[in-house]
């Protein structure tokens, strides 16, 4: 057993987690913030796609003992006092989600791709994102979420 020191959404916690523990069990189990999703639990599909210290990262693949004092954000975290981040706002205007599923770590690996310079044009935009997987086929719709979201005129 570990205690781990975290900031998720601006809030501090100090589980005793068990040092096998992902961050993505930890999310959903301990803390009860199920919108980071479990998809393949293998980092194949990006649903449990995280800020952890800004970057972007797969949960399912962190060990939540290894950050201790991080800063991590996940989809519960964007909105600020019931204004959706705009990453949010365009998805939902573009309809970049059917059955859902996919589009927490959807946005989250879009926030992320944004914050790290890698929308300069639809392509760029696609190959950055490559690791999130949309099985109903929304890729043109959260390109275009992604692009308005950048400043970018929409694909």
């Amino acid at each position: 057993m570990a205690t781990v020191q975290l900031t998720v959404n601006g809030e501090s916690h100090r589980p005793d987690i068990d040092v096998r523990r992902s961050l993505l069990d930890l999310l959903r189990e301990t803390l009860d913030l199920t919108g980071t999703k479990k998809g393949c639990n293998q980092g194949a599909c990006g649903a449990c796609t995280i800020l952890l210290n800004g970057q972007r990262v797969l949960s399912c693949l962190t060990l939540a003992a290894m950050h201790d004092g991080a800063e991590i954000v996940t989809i519960e975290g964007l909105a600020r006092n019931e204004e959706l981040h705009p990453l949010q706002a365009a998805f939902i205007k573009h309809d970049g989600f059917q059955c859902g599923y996919c589009t927490p770590g959807q946005i989250m690996s879009g926030v992320g791709c944004i914050a790290e310079g890698h929308v300069h044009s639809a392509e760029e935009i696609r190959f950055w994102m490559s690791g999130n997987i949309c099985r109903c086929g929304a890729y043109p719709a959260i390109v275009a979420a992604i692009a308005e979201a950048a400043g970018l005129p929409t694909p």
